[in-house]
């Protein structure tokens, strides 16, 4: 059986992990009025438990308020109105994470092409949520080039779960993971032309895959479980944000995913016990930890810490994915 698929013999398996997320700003002048959203919170599901959250903010906000957004993602939204030098977020979460694809079989499933044809408008045809992840995002434009490069694996009368696997290969094979190579606004014909990029890029670059030849898939954040070399503790703040993507699967079959099959093509693999789903979209604008808009402020340092534990576990083996970022 291949590493990046569950092996349906082994027991059901999860984890207890805990996660710290700080972000802080450092003005070089005073803000002196601010509002920000931060999308922090891990979604509770089938597929994970979120155990506890809390969430700090320093200076205290004059305002702060929750609520769930059009995709299903808790956004805070905060406001601070007495000037401040610096901004600190700092969230802390426990969630149990249990195995989602155990029995998955990339050879069962609809085809490529059945799916397509569901997404593809008909008149009076059943309307389908997920097709709202089919089209154009601001950090995913459809291009020609992604489609010929996709097409080499989408296959029409190929099972599209086998398919999408392959296309995940095909990418960790054909691209480098270079930290740093890239930020958020590199275009991803860029990345993919210079074949590198950093998960935000391998994330952006599969969904143009999959969009540009007809099928629905969105952008996942989250944190993923690094382990430390043998004999090593974890580093405080070693972890980073993580980003992956999720395929639309209809009948997949599977009672804790849904019609939603996750998929990393940063590590080669399928989620499993160690990927901490915080929220989904269309791209990384949906999801964008902390963004905001203020007044003053002047110019600015940005230092984010990410620490990631595994508190208990009931897992075969260590998991394959090691790169984050």
């Amino acid at each position: 059986m291949s590493p990046c698929l569950p092996d349906p013999t082994v027991p059901d398996s999860s984890a207890r992990l805990s996660v710290e997320h700080e972000t802080l700003y450092t003005y070089s002048q005073q803000v002196d009025h601010a509002q920000h959203i931060a999308c922090l919170r891990p979604l509770s599901d089938g597929g994970q438990s979120l155990l506890s959250f809390d969430m700090v903010v320093s200076p205290d906000p004059a305002k702060h308020s929750t609520r769930r957004d059009d995709h299903g993602n808790s956004r805070a939204y905060f406001a601070l109105h007495a000037a401040h030098g610096h901004l600190k977020v700092v969230s802390r979460s426990q969630v149990r994470v249990r195995e989602r694809y155990k029995g998955l079989d990339p050879a069962l499933g609809p085809t490529c092409g059945d799916v397509r044809a569901l997404l593809t408008y008909r008149a009076k045809a059943p309307f389908q949520s997920a097709s709202e992840y089919q089209y154009a995002s601001p950090y995913v434009p459809l291009h020609g080039e992604l489609r010929d490069y996709a097409r080499q694996s989408l296959e029409p009368d190929r099972p599209l779960v086998e398919a999408v696997i392959e296309l995940m290969h095909r990418i960790y094979t054909d691209f480098t993971y270079a930290p740093a190579s890239t930020d958020i606004s590199t275009p991803i014909l860029d990345v993919f032309d210079r074949r590198m990029g950093v998960c935000q890029d391998f994330a952006h670059l599969m969904l143009g895959c999959l969009r540009a030849c007809g099928l629905a898939a969105r952008y996942v954040s989250g944190y993923l479980l690094t382990l430390p070399p043998e004999g090593q503790a974890p580093l405080v703040g070693a972890d980073a944000s993580h980003a992956w993507i999720s395929v639309w699967v209809p009948g997949l079959g599977l009672d804790k995913a849904g019609d939603w099959l996750d998929l990393d093509p940063t590590n080669d693999c399928v989620p499993q016990c160690h990927h901490v789903r915080v929220a989904h979209g269309r791209d990384f604008g949906d999801v964008t930890p902390l963004r905001g808009v203020i007044r003053g402020g002047g110019a600015h340092t940005l230092v984010v810490r990410v620490t990631t534990r595994l508190l208990d576990e009931a897992i075969a083996a260590a998991p394959p994915c090691t790169k984050t970022g």
